[in-house]
């Protein structure tokens, strides 16, 4: 049997570094002819490698990546690139390259190789994260944020005050008072102007988001066997798995309905959806890859992902019999509803079926460009949040009515019939809300909310785009919500101008009416001091 031809290699490093680099590769793999220069190779190189000691600019680097290409076409290129870079992940995805390798041991790199060299492409990354700029807060926000620091810091001090307490009995029940007076105010606040704020621990967070710290990083890591549509959805699913099994924390600002359900119910529920989702895609792919059926399959799916998650052979106590969970579940919750928040899908499937390209910044960019895969990955958790959040708000409604299935679907602190009512009334509180006022203003500034999962967490992301037709679509109170803030655009000029002008009225009287008269008279009761003085 013949040998099968060596892997040519074109290894563009330093020389220590490239002889070391080549000596572990080829020790590793006896197949892989590395070569360090381009005159040492026999024959056109299959893989092409460049260890970027200090990044330059990122124009100047695009450029070589775009030389390098032009060059060992078809060869993929593969950059190493140093531990410390001064650029945001967003920026380094910008660059051509199949291949983007940060601060990777030999195991990752030769991974990396075997990757690119049957066709796919892979990133790994960790950037240091751009610092986050505060979200603008309203007046409810910005008042329950201050209130709260406030009384805050006032426990604190009081606290350390009382540790170790006062000999004096009296100085110690005024503090002890103090801390009570406070602790009081810091629930009316709550009760006033923070109702979401007090279903769940933890929902949502009172902090205010701190910057991150320097060292603070953001991990990408994407890797595609193919560069094909279906390659780029089980590239998706991978991480949107590895995200759900890791567990995930709430922090989009608002109460969410799966906070609720036991971890291991809202687990095994994400879980199903992706699963119900891999299976319609691979049926619409191979039926009809229109997104117009997507809409008629999504009650069915629902319908699965809650068998799953239930258990087909689960029975609980009902009034003294046993009952099929998922059975009866199906039966009672309403699974047609519709999210409006929700984007198109052709957005997200015509990509993920037919490999059509991603829209991103104005570009279009092929569905295997990791600045498309992170696109469609947002697209889809969009997707799963909303989605489960449907179904968990049925299963909230379907555990008030039943008891017993408590303790099998919801968390320890929702078993008291207290929590789980104030915990679906403020749900409730929450929609109204949303739908009334919320949303109508986000119709009017063409903003649409996203729910992301990155870094273990649920996180919201604003996205702008046109949305006049679901704007001229809404009902007559939100017009009129729609109304006051274009009143409030019209008439904000005219009011900024009469304040100025009041203001440079007020300035002139003050300081050239008022203040002149001040000084007439100083000035007439310094000279009649002054005669007084003269004549003593």
């Amino acid at each position: 049997m013949a040998p099968s031809a060596p892997v040519r290699i074109l290894l563009l490093a330093q020389d220590l570094l490239g002889e070391s680099l080549a000596l572990q590769l080829t020790r590793q793999q006896s197949d892989w002819e590395v070569s360090l220069r381009p005159d040492a190779l026999n024959g056109h190189p299959q893989i092409v490698i460049w260890s970027i000691d200090k990044l330059p600019s990122l124009s100047a680097l695009q450029r070589e990546v775009l030389l390098l290409q032009e060059r060992w076409h078809p060869a993929p290129l593969l950059l190493l690139l140093p531990v410390n870079v001064e650029a945001s992940r967003d920026q380094l995805l910008i660059l051509s390259a199949e291949g983007l390798l940060q601060n990777g041991d030999c195991a990752q790199l030769q991974e990396a190789i075997d990757t690119l060299l049957q066709g796919g492409r892979t990133v790994r990354l960790q950037t240091v994260a751009p610092p986050s700029e505060p979200p603008s807060l309203g007046l409810a926000q910005s008042l329950l944020l201050s209130g709260l620091q406030q009384i805050s810091n006032d426990l604190q001090v009081i606290e350390a005050l009382l540790n170790p307490p006062p000999q004096s009995w009296l100085l110690c029940m005024l503090l002890e008072g103090r801390c009570r007076e406070l602790r009081s105010a810091r629930a009316l606040l709550l009760w006033l102007w923070g109702p979401l704020q007090v279903g769940l621990e933890d929902a949502v967070s009172l902090r205010v988001p701190m910057q991150p710290s320097p060292s603070a990083g953001e991990s990408t890591a994407i890797t595609l066997r193919q560069r094909n549509a279906l390659a780029v959805w089980n590239s998706i699913r991978e991480r949107l798995d590895g995200s759900v099994q890791t567990g995930l924390s709430n922090a989009t600002g608002r109460l969410l309905a799966i906070e609720g359900l036991h971890p291991d119910r809202r687990r095994e529920l994400l879980l199903a959806l992706l699963q119900q989702l891999d299976r319609v895609l691979a049926r619409m792919r191979q039926e009809d890859p229109a997104p117009a059926r997507w809409s008629s399959l999504q009650p069915e799916l629902r319908r699965q992902a809650l068998t799953a998650m239930a258990g087909s052979y689960v029975q609980i106590p009902r009034d003294g019999a046993l009952q099929p969970v998922a059975s009866t579940l199906l039966a009672s919750a309403d699974l047609e509803g519709v999210d409006d928040e929700m984007p198109d899908p052709a957005s997200m499937l015509l990509p993920l079926l037919a490999d059509q390209p991603v829209l991103v910044n104005g570009q279009l960019l092929p569905a295997d460009d990791p600045r498309a895969l992170l696109q469609l990955e947002t697209l889809v958790s969009n997707w799963l949040v909303r989605t489960a959040e449907l179904i968990g708000a049925e299963l909230l409604e379907a555990c008030g009515e039943w008891p017993e299935l408590r303790r099998y679907l919801l968390g320890d602190r929702l078993l008291a019939t207290r929590e789980l009512d104030r915990l679906r009334n403020q749900l409730n509180n929450q929609l109204r809300w949303s739908e009334w006022i919320e949303r109508p203003i986000q119709l009017y500034e063409s903003h649409r909310t996203l729910f992301q999962l990155r870094g273990g967490r649920i996180e919201p992301l604003q996205l702008t785009e046109p949305r006049d037709q679901e704007l001229n679509s809404l009902g007559w109170w939100q017009r009129q919500v729609a109304l006051l803030l274009e009143t409030r655009d019209a008439l904000a000029p005219q009011l900024q101008a009469l304040v100025r002008r009041l203001g440079d009225l007020a300035v002139v009287l003050l300081t050239q009416v008022l203040g002149r008269a001040i000084g007439l008279v100083g000035r007439g009761i310094a000279q009649g001091m002054g005669r007084s003085l003269g004549r003593g």
